[in-house]
């Protein structure tokens, strides 16, 4: 028994890392500065304000380097400069200084699994086969035959072995041919990667958003796949992901770097098991401090067998459960790899928009774990849902559509998953105010502007106390005041309910009780918690009727109760 306490304990150790409410911006479409169409440091410098005023306590913004922009930016020409559309390196130190003047930490994206094929290193290394830089890439010569076949995510073949003539061999590529592969495996990398942390982490950023992290490691010699191997996203990490040295790597990066800053690392990806997830995390691993699992992400997103609601509590219920005890979670339900939060998750109808915007917030800064927040999600902001293939800018849309066509797939049903759950749905910028541009840029936008913006922006929202925005701001203080919504023990009511989704959350002598109805059917439903839990916290609606033990619950509504 007292094994299990002492583990149990685990879960509620404080770490100021656990305590952050992270906001998430797309760099390019938050705020334009200059009028040339593409948001910039300068233009979230102008906003440090509105950020401060969310109640978040940390920003992570998308990579920001030197880039040819193949992948908005994921592919990096120069780890140590800032892309000349962003601004520049004193726009960068200006920025963090200006977050950390309002207590605000910073969080680096860090794309270290690949870089730019316009990277000094992938020029030298293709330059020769006997090249000092050869070996920080993955290659084979063209004289063994053509290396056994790797998924590609962007590749328009889905081929992750790209053909160079200059040296008459094949690269690897797990994302777009523009972005080959590092090779981890050569100490050398792995000791560059660690240089640009510590350049990083010597200017202040005090965190590290590791980009496709669970890909680093690989097994050079490439074997053959096995037969039962499908293309499905748990496939693909199962036998791309978590390689045979990826701990070995993480430790020599803890070793090297994280231990040496007051800094904390969350990977993108968590493998497929609880137990990857566990191994990236657990305290006495020292390795990463939060894991990004991406199995929410994935769930249902499909237009013709979408998720349901008890799906989506199983699965939340579960990874909580699985981490009560050691390691810590990221919650987010929207990033710039997802569509947006209210239209994949909620109602984005103009009836339901805000108040299933507030009830998904609600259940985003009132779960166990580090709530990542999206940029525009505190307004409900929706999907664009672009019609044609030609209004796309995203290159994972784009060579998607390509590799459809030429594998024979049925377009109406891709399109349709394409219009519903594209990338470039959470990418369009930020809706400021009701202006021509949404305020976001006095140029042309680099990505369409959302028609409704005229309706669903910051400056008409600032006003009305009942707005999401507000909602959003009343959620960040409760849970900045209440470190049981932190470190709290979880607890599902309600399991089998088909709409309601209700859970406890307690920690030593204080507890709160949620409950959402994630429905536009009115709902009275019988809780025996609520005799303990009589003090409304936070409503998204105007009315709670509570009777005794019974409470109605209107359409999408979604109360805290203490």
């Amino acid at each position: 028994m007292q094994v299990m306490s002492d583990a149990a304990s685990q879960g509620h150790i404080q770490k100021w890392w656990k305590e952050q409410i992270v906001y998430q911006i797309y760099p390019r479409s938050f705020k334009d500065s200059n009028g040339d169409g593409v948001g910039d440091l300068s233009g979230i410098i102008d906003k440090l304000d509105y950020i401060k005023s969310l109640g978040v306590t940390s920003v992570w913004i998308n990579p920001i380097y030197a880039s040819p922009n193949d992948d908005n930016g994921y592919d990096i020409s120069d780890y140590r400069a800032i892309m000349p559309e962003f601004g520049t390196m004193a726009d960068f130190d200006e920025l963090l200084e200006g977050l950390h003047a309002r207590g605000i930490k910073f969080i680096m994206d860090l794309v270290v699994n690949h870089s730019s094929d316009e990277h000094e290193w992938f020029k030298q290394s293709r330059s020769s086969r006997d090249n000092p830089y050869r070996d920080y890439y993955h290659w084979w010569p063209a004289e063994k035959g053509k290396p056994n076949w790797r998924w590609s995510y962007f590749d328009e073949r889905g081929d992750a072995w790209k053909y160079d003539e200059q040296t008459d061999s094949y690269y690897l590529h797990y994302f777009a041919v523009k972005q080959p592969d590092l090779n981890w495996e050569n100490p050398k990398v792995r000791q560059e990667v660690y240089d640009i942390m510590h350049f990083w982490a010597q200017k202040g950023v005090d965190g590290f958003r590791l980009d496709a992290f669970q890909f680093v490691s690989k097994d050079t010699d490439f074997p053959q796949l096995p037969e039962e191997y499908m293309e499905g996203k748990q496939q693909i990490i199962k036998y791309h992901g978590m390689g045979p040295n990826i701990h070995p790597y993480l430790r020599e990066m803890y070793d090297e770097v994280l231990s040496k800053y007051d800094v904390f690392a969350v990977s993108e990806g968590a493998g497929s098991t609880f137990q990857d997830a566990h191994d990236l995390v657990d305290t006495h691993r020292n390795e990463l401090q939060i894991a990004y699992h991406f199995e929410g992400a994935e769930l249902g997103k499909n237009v013709d067998n979408p998720h349901t609601l008890l799906e989506f509590k199983q699965l939340y219920s579960a990874w909580d459960e699985s981490f009560s005890s050691d390691g810590w979670l990221s919650i987010f339900l929207a990033n710039h790899d997802m569509s947006r939060m209210v239209s994949r998750w909620g109602n984005d109808s103009e009836e339901y928009r805000e108040v299933s915007t507030k009830l998904l917030n609600t259940f985003l800064l009132t779960m166990r774990g580090t709530p990542f927040t999206y940029f525009g999600d505190e307004l409900g902001m929706t999907n664009i849902r672009f019609q044609t293939i030609e209004e796309y800018k995203d290159i994972d849309a784009i060579n998607g559509y390509k590799k459809a066509q030429a594998d024979g797939a049925d377009m109406d049903t891709f399109m349709r998953n394409l219009i519903e759950y594209s990338r470039d749905n959470s990418r369009t910028p930020m809706q400021w105010d009701a202006s021509p541009q949404a305020g976001f840029t006095t140029g042309e936008p680099w990505i369409n502007v959302h028609a409704n913006h005229s309706v669903i922006n910051v400056e008409a929202q600032e006003t009305d106390p009942h707005s999401p925005l507000n909602h959003f701001r009343e959620l960040t203080a409760l849970r900045q005041q209440h470190k049981v919504l932190v470190y709290g023990d979880y607890d599902l009511l309600l399991p089998e309910h088909e709409d309601i989704y209700a859970y406890t959350r307690y920690l030593d002598d204080e507890s709160m009780l949620v409950l959402m109805n994630f429905s536009a059917i009115t709902h009275t439903v019988h809780i025996p918690q609520l005799q303990a839990h009589t003090k409304v916290l936070v409503n998204n609606t105007t009315e709670c009727v509570i009777e005794g033990d019974v409470i109605t619950l209107t359409p999408y509504q979604a109360v805290v109760l203490g």
